[in-house]
């Protein structure tokens, strides 16, 4: 099934300045926490406890091309990365905030949302939800945000994420096969991401649409198979089983139609863009995910190799990067491309 948040065509060469928009980005924050763990150190970790895994040096690095992970401080949660990067937009936007969504693929606890717990740190009285997408999830809360705004449900939402998949390593592994279905972990990130969105000025500033896509088939195959109905007491641990080779093919099947035709319903051409965040899992595949979308590399911001897979926080990263170095400023065509387990994909179109 397709979902979409699409707004009539306009005409013209000023079609954009005529939009009226829902909502727009008042603030981005982003937190990434300065420990790291090098694809090295993690190598050298798996070699010193599985002597019977034959794994050749480099050989994570080679496949992925990820150089480190962030790593969260000890005793944090993932509610307290969110908070860090919530307090660093807020700070770019004060002001009153009526419904906090966190949206993230970790969580503090089953029950209650991560919300609540969020909300409380930051002293908010807000109503507040959870958003879970794997990867999308942050895009996803955007989603709902922008929707409950323009229903006049909200005025200031403030949709988080904090992502904390280090506590889902498997360490010890029993044999080479179980070693390439936990390979995805060894990439993945700890950080949070924080978006403040308020209802539109009539600048023509905010999200001109959005399209979401979702391909349950393939639910199985990646999962952190733990915590609910399924497996409630983490029996065999709390580890990422992923097939990496299934999750490409899957993709492959699925296509990446999902972002030209969300700009065609736009009236959009992808020459037009300004710049492209694309959720990045690793080195080689995002190098192909480009060229497939047939965007110009010199609009994206590569981030995989130097900060591993964020999962939810990877595209508001490289957005927040882009508008630190300017290349993202005033009237600015942005898109945000999303994929995610599940499978699913979402892309959003936003004039900053």
């Amino acid at each position: 099934m397709t979902l979409t948040t699409e707004r009539p065509q306009p005409h013209g060469p000023h079609r954009y300045a005529r939009w009226t928009t829902a909502a727009r980005v008042a603030a981005i924050g982003v937190f990434l926490p300065d420990a790291r763990r090098s694809t090295e150190e993690t190598e050298e970790r798996l070699a010193a406890g599985n002597p019977g895994l034959r794994m050749p040096a480099g050989l994570i690095g080679r496949l992925t091309g990820v150089g480190g992970v962030h790593v969260r401080p000890d005793g944090w949660q993932t509610s307290d990365l969110a908070v860090a990067a919530a307090r660093r937009a807020l700070a770019q936007s004060p002001g009153p905030i009526d419904l906090l969504v966190f949206g993230s693929a970790s969580q503090d606890l089953i029950e209650p949302a991560t919300a609540h717990i969020v909300a409380a740190k930051l002293g908010l009285t807000a109503a507040v939800m959870d958003v879970k997408n794997a990867c999308n999830s942050l895009l996803v809360g955007m989603q709902v945000a922008e929707a409950l705004i323009a229903t006049g449900q909200a005025r200031r939402a403030l949709v988080v994420s904090g992502e904390q998949p280090s506590h889902a390593v498997r360490w010890r592994l029993d044999g080479s096969a179980q070693f390439l279905r936990s390979l995805p972990g060894y990439t993945m990130s700890d950080g949070g991401a924080a978006v403040v969105l308020e209802a539109s000025d009539g600048s023509g500033a905010g999200i001109l649409g959005s399209r979401f896509t979702a391909h349950s088939q393939y639910w199985q195959v990646g999962t952190l198979p733990t915590g609910g109905s399924v497996n409630p007491h983490a029996i065999g641990g709390s580890y990422f089983d992923m097939d990496g080779r299934a999750l490409e093919r899957a993709f492959r099947q699925v296509g990446l139609g999902i972002f030209h035709d969300t700009l065609a319903s736009l009236g959009v051409r992808v020459d037009e863009l300004d710049f492209a965040a694309v959720h990045q899992v690793a080195l080689p595949m995002h190098r192909r995910i480009v060229e497939l979308l047939g965007v110009d590399p010199a609009i994206t911001e590569e981030i995989v190799s130097g900060h591993g897979n964020l999962a939810s926080v990877s595209l508001p990263v490289q957005l927040h990067r882009a508008v630190e170095q300017g290349r993202v400023r005033p009237g600015s065509l942005v898109a945000l491309v999303g994929l995610a387990g599940g499978i699913s994909l979402g892309v959003t179109v936003l004039r900053w």
